[in-house]
């Protein structure tokens, strides 16, 4: 039997079993929380005062840090770039 995903990327395979968008989601995540828990260990800050820097709990900024939760919100995401001296740049482009 032939095998219809030979010679196929694996993004044409995520994307024929219609989990692209969770994939690409789960890595751009993956992504923005390691850059946030690398700039807090630049900056020295403990959850507890990154939280309090955000004006948030520790269990919203452990969400944050969390790399399977892809629920960010933007305001979450500025708020956090804002309390490490940061900014957030998005960018559309060409699929």
């Amino acid at each position: 039997m032939k095998n219809p995903h030979v010679g196929s990327s694996f993004d044409d395979f995520l994307a024929e079993e219609a989990m692209l968008e969770e994939a690409t989601a789960v890595a751009v995540k993956r992504v923005i929380a390691w850059q946030i828990e690398q700039e807090m260990a630049v900056q020295k800050l403990t959850k507890t005062a990154m939280a309090k820097k955000m004006h948030t709990s520790r269990a919203a900024l452990n969400r944050l840090l969390d790399e399977t939760d892809t629920s960010l919100t933007l305001t979450t995401l500025a708020s956090a770039a804002a309390a490490l001296g940061r900014q957030v740049r998005f960018e559309l482009c060409a699929a």
